[in-house]
């Protein structure tokens, strides 16, 4: 299978592109190279066809899409960024820049895609109230964050809520322009596959950490922030009171997700799109991963810091059962050797800058 991978020089997208050639498969990369990720160009496996370009550029899109069979389609701008006036950039990357490529390959009648969704379309987790069951919190106020109240409470009696994990079946709630973004990038999918007949599985990715990850920029994951600091000699600096359980999943069972989504299009219903979480099924707090990152570097102890940001959300964490159950995926690594293979591991070297880059997811 020849395969286009949109942000293929990227973080996931290059472990995506290494096992693509491993099962036999042809990948073609498209990577815009921009500086917040790429130092310098970076070296792909020797044969692989490789174009330096923006995805929102149609014609290059239309010229990288021959002879393709499939789309993974990891190119987009990560992160909760730094204040709204990241909107249009991120808006015109992940929303424009899919809108392009779904436009091109309808047009070049390519029908299988797989999507880089996010678990940032959910906002909020799962959560129980002992009185009122199941209830969707509304976003946390900042009243209440500068306060230290960093937990939601029942919004209907008040009372602690119990988180637990969120399925895709769980209505989407966007708090942020990234997260609204990848909604909308799954809706412009699903419109795609019901207008051309095409396949789409969505990955809703939760928090991907591993060797690979682009360093020192405000638009990386959680896990890069730590890592970087920890090469700088500093501590952890850890948000909230660090209470924010998340599902910390490896780059290398990421790319195995795509692999086998890759090989299940066939075998989806045609004009549909199928949405599937991917996430290890072992939930830890960030501070426990600040603590586990810090030991496995033995590095300064992190530093809980109770600043906040608004648009985060408490508690986000995985249930993969339809990924495990339908196509037959497993998380292989541990949360505590993968933890000590990444302090071990180098960091993408990227331009630390604190002006607007678009990075591969």
């Amino acid at each position: 299978m020849r395969v286009l991978v949109t942000g293929g020089a990227g973080f996931i997208g290059s472990r995506i592109v290494e096992q693509l050639i491993s099962q036999g498969h042809e990948p073609v990369v498209l990577d815009a190279l921009l500086p917040a990720a790429h130092r310098s160009v970076p070296e792909h496996p020797a044969g692989v066809e490789c174009t330096h370009g923006d995805v929102r550029d149609a014609e290059m899109v239309h010229r990288v899409l021959r002879r393709v069979d499939a789309v993974c389609h990891q190119a987009a701008m990560v992160g909760l960024g730094k204040d709204f006036a990241d909107a249009p950039a991120y808006v015109g990357c992940n929303d424009l820049g899919t809108a392009v490529l779904l436009a091109a390959m309808a047009e070049a009648g390519v029908a299988r895609l797989v999507l880089a969704g996010s678990m940032v379309v959910y906002g909020e987790g799962r959560y129980d109230c002992s009185l009122h069951g199941s209830v969707r919190p509304g976003p946390r106020a900042a009243g209440d964050l500068e306060a230290g109240r960093f937990e939601p409470r029942c919004s209907d009696c008040g009372s602690e809520l119990v988180p637990g994990l969120v399925a895709e079946d769980a209505p989407a709630d966007p708090r942020n322009v990234y997260a609204t973004t990848k909604l909308a990038q799954e809706h412009l999918a699903a419109a795609w596959a019901r207008t051309t007949g095409g396949r789409a599985i969505s990955l809703r990715y939760h928090n991907v950490y591993g060797p690979g990850m682009p360093r020192d920029t405000p638009y990386a994951g959680v896990a890069s922030l730590f890592r970087s600091a920890l090469a700088r000699g500093d501590a952890p600096r850890v948000f909230e009171d660090g209470g924010q359980r998340r599902d910390f999943v490896h780059v290398r069972d990421v790319a195995a997700a795509n692999m086998v989504a890759l090989e299940a299009l066939d075998s989806r219903e045609p004009a549909a799109l199928r949405a599937y979480n991917v996430g290890s099924g072992d939930p830890h707090t960030v501070g426990e991963m600040a603590a586990a990152l810090a030991a496995a570097y033995d590095g300064k102890e992190p530093v809980v810091t109770g600043e906040f940001r608004l648009g985060d959300v408490r508690h986000i964490t995985a249930d993969s059962a339809r990924l495990r159950s339908e196509l037959g995926w497993r998380s292989v690594t541990a949360f505590e050797a993968g933890m000590a293979e990444f302090a071990a591991s180098g960091l993408r070297e990227g331009d630390a800058q604190d002006d607007l880059e678009v990075l591969t997811e």
